[in-house]
């Protein structure tokens, strides 16, 4: 009972959100909102660290909807606007007191943790958003667009094009310098055990599994519960400290 009530409080935090972004018609509301939350954290917060890249990611997204380089602009830009929704009705979780999602969890809960560098804060971000919430966007999407899955498989792959295109611009960015990166520095080991490209597989996978399961609301909501939980615990592994505080 107590599940059932926390997954209800969550799509009603999800239904706050989308009115106050609007119709789904532009992606500037949660460009602005991320611009926001990046202003109002200090930089080397770990939160703050995911939250300029998702707006980099963001807004490389929202050009790439105006140039025209989704065929379907409304889909592509739902299916943008409720991916973002997980990520902020996160961030209002625990901003109101109230605990995150389990994927989430391990970023808000070290994210000031000295010992924790700024890539990994980056893909344990990353790793919540992909592997948990881009799942459960597809599916918010398709039932606002009266589609299904497969309908929204070209928006799925072009953002995620996008996506790896800008993971590799993180790495680089916030990559330690090379004489950090010996084979035996444990950094080396962590970004060799995490992938986008398998993270953005099982999203798609767990979207058609979901949507599957639309009929059966029991059977759905433990499969959400146990994709929440996996995930986490994968960015709790990204997250171990690497250094002493």
């Amino acid at each position: 009972m107590a599940q059932t009530q926390q997954i209800g409080q969550r799509l009603a935090g999800n239904e706050r959100i989308g009115q106050q972004l609007g119709p789904f018609l532009a992606v500037d509301p949660v460009v602005d909102r991320l611009r926001a939350l990046r202003s109002a954290w200090h930089p080397a917060d770990g939160v703050a660290v995911f939250n300029r890249v998702y707006l980099t990611v963001t807004e490389e997204i929202g050009h790439a909807i105006e140039a025209g380089g989704f065929a379907d602009r409304r889909a592509a830009t739902t299916l943008d606007v409720r991916f973002a929704q997980r990520y902020l009705s996160a961030v209002d979780a625990v901003t109101g007191g109230g605990p995150a999602p389990a994927c989430w969890r391990p970023l808000f809960h070290y994210r000031r943790h000295p010992g924790v560098r700024p890539l990994q804060f980056a893909l344990a971000g990353i790793n919540a958003h992909i592997g948990h919430d881009l799942a459960l966007a597809v599916v918010d999407a398709c039932h606002d667009l009266e589609c299904a899955p497969a309908d929204l498989e070209d928006e799925f792959d072009r953002v995620g094009d996008i996506l790896v295109l800008l993971e590799e611009r993180i790495r680089e960015e916030l990559m330690p310098g090379p004489d950090l990166l010996e084979i035996a520095d444990p950094l080396t080991h962590l970004l060799g055990c995490w992938s986008l490209d398998r993270a953005r597989d099982g999203a798609w996978l767990a979207a058609r599994s979901l949507w599957q399961l639309r009929g059966l609301p029991e059977l759905a909501g433990e499969f959400t519960e146990r994709l929440d939980r996996s995930v986490g615990l994968v960015g709790r592994m990204l997250l171990t400290p690497l250094t002493r505080p």
